[in-house]
């Protein structure tokens, strides 16, 4: 069972990371793909785990990959 500080913690990284998106106007869309999917991917890695670190980093380089390849 996943506790509720990691539940937020995962929350809070995840609403970081939409926010900081909107800092990121002057990027390409492979740029913008990319960290879309990192950040998909580490809020389902974590999901995934119960929040294992190992499984977030997992996550978000699997989703950075595959945000990377869209659209090529």
């Amino acid at each position: 069972m996943i506790s509720m500080s990691k539940k937020m913690a995962a929350a809070a990284v995840a609403a970081t990371l939409v926010m900081s998106l909107s800092a990121c106007s002057g990027w390409s869309t492979r740029d913008r793909n990319t960290a879309i999917g990192a950040g998909a991917g580490a809020v389902g890695g974590a999901i995934l785990t119960d929040g294992s670190a190992l499984g977030t980093l997992g996550g978000a380089a699997v989703g950075g990959l595959i945000g990377h390849q869209v659209g090529k």
